[in-house]
């Protein structure tokens, strides 16, 4: 018989909250946290618009932490640090070496590599920072998490791209049921809006590249250009049901499933069928135990460019029929793409619309697409009584992922 794994943490940052419920109640309000860049000079570069994290992590974080470790570790260690205290999870309740730690990171330290690579071509690269290597490997986020927290159960990154933390948790999912451990942190996180980064996207066309922040993210709009970069770090606490249930643990929902396919078709676009997301989606609900029609909202993967939206519409199609009448919302029209924290963060989303009962909005969303005809939540959210959800992330290299998130009953 399959142990059951409930969400008994959250904690989150993101551009339009500084914590896991005020990026819930700002969402809720269809609040856009995409603007202008102000972390450097865009004045000679196409992309002008990021949704940026406005946080400054020395009031959360000692010198020596972060002089140690690059943003994207900084912002991971702490979300976890709300995650785990809104768990209640400690170790006078819980054995520390069952609890897992389950982190991934898209992209990792680029900025520090920047950083020390400036460096070394002033100084010599033998001057280059003592700490460089283990600030840019994507795993270190997991790695001081668990040394933070002492952690001692497994403690690993998954790294596919955008679908990363959706990964994480479904691999944090199987831990658990599988009963190589109790619980788990589990989730992604990422910073990459830095000169480097953003001139690779742009040259590869994934970019938008207007001014107007109203039209930059706006997922399945025919006028759609491409994503938003965005920065931040979402994270849940996994535990098993009955350990959760004996500490009488606050348990937000149940996460049921999980569904991961690749594509093998192309470095970057997604098939344009969507053969490989409806595979994921359909093994997140045969995990599950769910029919199709016991979906009331789906989180898209979402990202405003004209390639995804459209195969991830048509394998929305394919699955719950061409007369498809759930909900399905891309909060991505208000943080921007987050790529490695993104599907933590979407995650986060669902498991709140099943607490609060409440489907979030696309925001911005103007011009309707023939070819994206589904119910996307336009400009407000609404109050629904959701009782099972999914949440879709796919990455670069063909990979799919789709968590299944249900009310704990």
């Amino acid at each position: 018989m399959k142990r059951r794994v409930v969400i008994t943490g959250i904690g989150a940052l993101t551009p339009v909250g500084l914590t896991a419920r005020q990026t819930w109640d700002a969402m809720k309000q269809g609040v856009c946290g995409i603007a202008q860049i102000t972390a450097y000079d865009t004045s000679q570069m196409a992309a002008c618009l990021a949704a940026e994290l406005k946080m400054d992590v020395s009031t959360e974080l000692s010198a020596s932490d972060q002089r140690k470790t690059d943003r994207f570790t900084q912002l991971a260690m702490i979300a976890a640090r709300e995650a785990l205290t809104d768990s209640g999870l400690s170790a006078e309740n819980t054995d520390m070496t069952r609890v897992d730690t389950i982190v991934s990171s898209g992209i990792g330290g680029l900025s520090s590599t920047v950083r020390e690579y400036e460096r070394g071509i002033k100084r010599g690269f033998d001057k280059v920072s003592p700490f460089y290597i283990p600030m840019t490997i994507a795993n270190m986020a997991a790695g001081r998490i668990a040394i933070e927290q002492g952690l001692k159960g497994d403690c690993s990154c998954l790294v596919t791209a955008c679908a990363s933390s959706a990964h994480a948790i479904g691999e944090a999912l199987r831990h658990i049921r599988h009963d190589y451990a109790d619980a788990a942190v589990c989730g992604g996180c990422e910073a990459t809006i830095i000169p480097m980064a953003m001139g690779g996207f742009t040259s590869m066309q994934a970019l938008h590249l207007g001014e107007d922040p109203d039209r930059a993210s706006i997922p399945f709009d025919a006028e759609r250009s491409g994503f938003v970069m965005g920065e931040g770090a979402g994270m849940l606490v996994l535990e098993e049901y009955e350990h959760a249930k004996a500490r009488g643990a606050r348990i937000y929902a149940e996460v049921a499933g999980f569904g991961a396919t690749c594509d093998a078709y192309h470095i970057t676009a997604p098939e344009p069928d969507g053969t490989g997301a409806v595979g994921a989606m359909m093994r997140a609900l045969q995990d599950a135990e769910l029919s199709a029609y016991e979906i009331g909202y789906i989180n898209a993967h979402g990202t405003s460019t004209p390639l995804n939206d459209k195969s991830e519409a048509m394998a929305v199609h394919k699955v719950f029929g061409e007369d498809a009448e759930l909900a399905v919302s891309s909060t991505k029209s208000m943080t921007g793409h987050l790529l490695g924290a993104a599907g933590a963060v979407e995650a986060m989303v669902c498991a709140m619309a099943i607490h609060d009962s409440f489907i979030p909005p696309t925001i911005n969303y103007r011009v309707p697409d023939p070819e994206c005809d589904l119910d996307v939540v336009p400009n407000e959210g609404r109050s629904a009584a959701v009782q099972s959800t999914l949440s879709n992330s796919f990455g670069f290299g063909g990979h799919n992922a789709t968590l299944a998130i249900v009310r704990c009953g």
